[in-house]
């Protein structure tokens, strides 16, 4: 049962994502992500700049004057958001953890495609499957979406991605949008996500506080892996310890670029620290572009 008070978080998050979801960049949604293929309308006189292709030769003899078949497409969309809800989620330095982020990316996707008239769905995972809410329409649907993300916690702390992405090729019967919303601190997970990959349209959205970045000169700072409890202490005070997390980091960083860009997959990065809507702007334009 979900509480008022988080419903009523989910309404105030629904009207700010509204006042971002303007027609333009519905549109973009719309034009970076088609439907499944075309259907027969009708057939019309030709017009001048109609592609010849489409003129029914048919119908053009037995009128004496050029006719043409004309098409619509099919629209509906499913979208499925694949959420992680592990430990490492609920991270955050800056003004907002990763899983508030999560949740305010995914009602702007969710609220978007709702908009389209797509069905919107949600699975949300740690090391276990922990909620799945079946692809529909409508506006009580993402509310209940949106609820969900902001009033969840994870019953167990670990991340299996791997599980996660088998299930969902398991549920999936047919082709859909699965956006893979996560930090991606995992492993062993390439050979699932590819095959999703070979049956779905895949966009992974990775999830990145700037502490997990860099890290300041703050002198002695012990860090604590929230999936693990394993302590480390950094004494950050120290240039050198400080180059080499960037490094590490940096280096994390364009393994997972170049481990998607091989298997064919979008990467859409967003931060704690950052406005998402304009980085989500540009790649649904860069979509549109390639398409």
């Amino acid at each position: 049962m979900i509480s008022k008070d988080i419903l009523e978080q989910a309404r105030r998050l629904e009207i700010y994502t509204r006042r971002k979801v303007n027609q333009n960049f519905a549109g973009q949604y719309e034009s970076a992500f088609k439907g499944r293929g075309i259907e027969f309308a009708e057939i019309r006189q030709y017009q001048p700049g109609d592609d010849i292709r489409t003129i029914d030769w048919n119908v053009t003899a037995r009128a004496g004057q050029p006719y043409v078949k004309t098409f619509i497409e099919e629209r509906e969309l499913t979208v499925l958001l694949l959420v992680d809800g592990s430990a490492s989620s609920f991270f955050g330095c800056s003004q907002k953890t990763k899983q508030q982020l999560t949740a305010e990316f995914c009602a702007v996707l969710a609220l978007t495609a709702s908009r389209q008239q797509d069905k919107v769905g949600c699975m949300i995972f740690s090391e276990d499957i922990e909620r799945y809410l079946t692809p529909s329409k409508g506006r009580g649907h993402c509310l209940q979406i949106i609820s969900q993300l902001l009033s969840y916690q994870p019953e167990a702390k670990r991340t299996n991605l791997n599980l996660a992405l088998e299930t969902v090729t398991k549920i999936l019967k047919k082709r859909a949008i699965v956006f893979v919303v996560s930090d991606f601190l995992d492993s062993g997970y390439e050979q699932s996500l590819k095959i999703l990959a070979q049956r779905h349209e895949v966009v992974a959205v990775s999830v990145t506080d700037e502490r997990e970045e860099s890290i300041p000169n703050i002198g002695l700072v012990e860090l604590q892996d929230y999936e693990t409890d394993e302590i480390v202490t950094i004494d950050t005070s120290s240039k050198s310890a400080r180059d080499l997390y960037a490094k590490r980091a940096a280096q994390r960083k364009r393994e997972l670029q170049r481990s998607f860009r091989k298997m064919g997959i979008d990467l859409l990065p967003i931060h704690t620290h950052r406005p998402f809507i304009i980085p989500l702007a540009h790649f649904l334009q860069n979509r549109q572009r390639r398409r």
